[in-house]
């Protein structure tokens, strides 16, 4: 992987710290710019709302959408997030990752729950019909961003199993979780 100096620029392995500060980045927000690719090879961006469990995220769109489609056609997907953060925590991250189709009933019901207790206004929009679809996003690459010392740091980690890079991680959300 190349740096934005286009200098190389190797993914390290996620560690408890990281976990924590994209945590805290990915409870902190509610909208997310989701990348797909169309059959023909065209990008296409779409700004939508978004819960998650850890670091998998979770978003619903209609099956007759053009995101829909190209996730069927392709189902790597890039994930944008941005917010505020403390000095040294971060903000901002990108997810390289798979787009998977959540058809297990129990699974959904408990992204209702996390949608309806997250961010109330949204229940309406939650799973429940036919005509849309819940899709997971489940990460494999990350790159997060923070600003220290004025200037903006990122770095690349490599997931693995994004389930167990969270195991033992705790956080709370009004502490500073610094990602470097």
């Amino acid at each position: 992987m190349t740096d934005s100096n286009g200098l190389l620029r190797e993914a390290i392995p996620l560690h408890g710290g990281a976990v924590a500060a994209i945590l805290k980045l990915l409870a902190s927000q509610t909208l997310m710019t989701l990348g797909t690719n169309s059959p023909e090879g065209q990008p296409h961006l779409s700004t939508l709302g978004y819960a998650n469990d850890g670091l998998n995220l979770y978003f619903i769109t209609a099956r007759a959408s053009e995101k829909w489609r190209n996730i069927l056609a392709d189902p790597r997907v890039a994930v944008a997030v941005r917010g505020r953060a403390e000095e040294g925590e971060a903000v901002g991250l990108s997810i390289e990752g798979r787009a998977i189709t959540v058809e297990d009933q129990a699974e959904i019901a408990a992204l209702r729950s996390r949608v309806e207790a997250r961010t109330p206004q949204q229940a309406p929009f939650a799973p429940g019909s036919d005509e849309v679809v819940v899709v997971k996003v489940v990460p494999e690459i990350l790159k997060a961003v923070a600003v220290v010392d004025g200037r903006s740091q990122a770095q690349t980690f490599s997931i693995g199993d994004p389930d167990r890079a969270i195991e033992g991680v705790s956080y709370s959300p009004s502490a500073v979780a610094r990602l470097f």
